[in-house]
């Protein structure tokens, strides 16, 4: 039954209940149904220093300053630069770009980069997915006269550096709104910045015979960032995304049509497709290749120019997968010898450092731990870069920056899920004790709770593309709002094998006659794998993971992604 008491159809009740799953309230549904901005954007008034931040940027614009943004290497850096020089383009004013190469100068804004921009003519820069912990940067600019905007989303220290502004939603100064969208990427904060601008500009009657540009058409760029980043897909952040992929589908972004169609997709991208596929490519640039390609690639108007750079990050990323193999293969050989840790720390000499967070994801993964990956530097140097990614309750940002308060790094920061580090190289050993103290306990709760949790159990013949498509309407799904969970049983395996490198493929049936395709990714040397491999012609069996579409025949059929699997009896 609906709220209202009226009958409801089969597929709306099962939406509603993944809804109601997720933590959402009865009387939300309808908001959380079919996510919009008009019912999760809230007043970018609410955050600490949006409205100088906006006033200072429609300043700029409007005296016709040398305007400069400094982003990061990554996509949310990419997307987030993309969305403030296209929004300044869409007002009538040109601004200029600058991002770091990840080598040479590493992550966060330079002091030199700041104060040469500076010198060549900026009087504002606004970093974008970065600043909120370059102190000794962001003074050098304002001793010499620059102003800076800071927009980030990293987690912050009680002192906050000097800046024109700095807008994040985790100052720890922040208030209760605006504290309570800390799971905003980058890209996000500058969309909201981009709101405000345009509201000052209004008032201020910039808009007065000319026309307010089209801030909708940016959330293509907000829907790559925020999912490639990791960022939770809940309240604000699900709602820019499934608008963001509304606008991604119609192609309007001549760079990102070029990066859809070099990633082989034909048809609109879903949100796994931001996060597997496009998402990787503009990260091969800044990780392998040439840091300002993912950001020229989504600023071009000139079709040629976009095909030419999309194909250049594809060919970036196959390199990009080719080093990642050889880095994980060294790591995951030290993963025996911290077998009792709660935190990995993982170490070698040439190890690419475009690569080392990958790697930690993927390290990740198979131990159910956080990892860091620290590429040790042969230049005799001493300092080493770090990459890490963490699970769901511990906060890796926040021990990262206690370590560097604490002494044990020369720089580090993140968010929960993320963070990076530099560290000298004989201070390796000492920040794996110092995580195994302070996170142990947090390790082991997380780990003590983890657990399958199921949306819908079903017979074989229930796993249809009706039923998948169905279950999309409650998406678009990724971190913090999780797809739904199936099992499907009993089952036992008419055929498996092994495909690609080591994903586990299977060709299944039930009792009541039904057939289904079904793949374990990265699984044939897991426990799991080689049940299914070897055991799973013999005896019936449960498989649980997400129910998919496989539209490589004449005629879509479901399959699931296999997650785990129980003997049904």
């Amino acid at each position: 039954m609906a709220l209202d008491g009226s009958p409801l159809g089969l597929e709306n009740d099962l939406v509603a209940q993944l809804l109601l799953a997720r933590g959402i309230a009865p009387d939300d549904l309808d908001a959380h149904r079919t996510p919009s901005l008009r019912n999760f954007l809230p007043d970018p008034s609410e955050f600490r220093d949006m409205d100088a931040a906006a006033e200072r940027l429609a300043q700029a614009i409007l005296i016709g300053e040398t305007i400069t943004v400094y982003g990061d290497y990554d996509v949310d850096g990419a997307t987030s630069a993309a969305l403030l020089l296209r929004l300044i383009e869409m007002l009538g004013h040109k601004a200029g770009y600058y991002i770091p190469d990840r080598l040479l100068e590493g992550y966060g804004p330079s002091g030199e980069a700041l104060v040469r921009l500076g010198r060549e003519g900026s009087s504002l820069v606004v970093t974008v997915d970065c600043g909120a912990m370059a102190h000794e940067a962001l003074t050098m600019a304002r001793d010499a006269g620059v102003d800076v905007v800071v927009v980030d989303h990293h987690k912050c220290s009680p002192e906050l550096p000097p800046a024109a502004a700095l807008v994040n939603p985790n100052r720890l100064d922040e208030g209760e709104i605006a504290a309570g969208h800390g799971h905003l990427a980058a890209v996000g904060v500058a969309f909201l910045l981009a709101v405000a601008t345009v509201r000052t500009l209004r008032l201020r009657g910039f808009f007065e015979g000319r026309k307010e540009p089209d801030l909708f058409a940016l959330l293509d760029l907000v829907a790559l960032g925020t999912v490639a980043d990791v960022a939770a897909l809940k309240g604000l952040n699900r709602a820019m995304v499934a608008q963001g992929l509304k606008v991604m589908a119609r192609r309007e972004n001549i760079g990102m049509a070029a990066l859809i169609d070099v990633s082989r997709l034909s048809r609109a991208p879903s949100c796994s497709d931001l996060g597997f596929a496009l998402g990787p490519r503009i990260n091969a640039g800044g990780r392998v290749g040439e840091s300002t390609l993912g950001v020229r690639l989504l600023t071009t108007h000139d079709p040629d120019e976009a095909r030419a750079i999309a194909q250049q990050l594809s060919q970036l990323n196959e390199e990009r997968r080719a080093i990642e193999a050889e880095v994980q293969e060294s790591a995951e050989a030290q993963i025996a010898g911290q077998h009792n840790r709660a935190v990995m720390v993982l170490a070698g000499r040439g190890w690419h450092p475009g690569i080392i967070g990958i790697v930690a994801g993927r390290i990740k993964e198979k131990t159910g731990k956080p990892a860091i990956v620290i590429a040790l530097d042969d230049g005799g140097s001493g300092m080493a870069k770090g990459s890490g990614r963490s699970i769901a309750g511990v906060d890796l940002g926040a021990a990262i920056i206690a370590a560097r308060e604490h002494g044990l790094l020369v720089a580090g920061g993140g968010h929960a899920m993320a963070a990076g580090l530099t560290i000298e190289h004989a201070r390796v050993d000492a920040l794996g004790e110092w995580l195994d103290e302070r996170l142990g306990r947090d390790v082991a709760a997380a780990s003590a709770s983890k657990a399958l949790l199921l949306d819908l159990a079903l017979a074989p013949r229930g796993l249809t593309p009706d039923l998948v498509e169905t279950l999309e309407q409650a998406g678009p799904y990724g971190m913090g709002w999780p797809g739904p969970r199936v099992a499907v049983g009993p089952v036992r395996a008419l055929k498996a094998d092994i495909v690609g490198k080591d994903h586990v493929r299977l060709i299944v049936a039930g009792a009541d006659g039904a057939r289904f395709k079904a793949i374990a990714f990265r699984a044939a040397e897991s426990d799991m794998g080689q049940t299914l491999l070897h055991g799973a012609r013999d005896r019936w069996l449960w498989l649980a993971g997400r129910a998919k579409i496989d539209d490589w025949g004449s005629v879509p059929s479901a399959e699931l992604h296999i997650e785990d699997a129980a003997w049904a009896r």
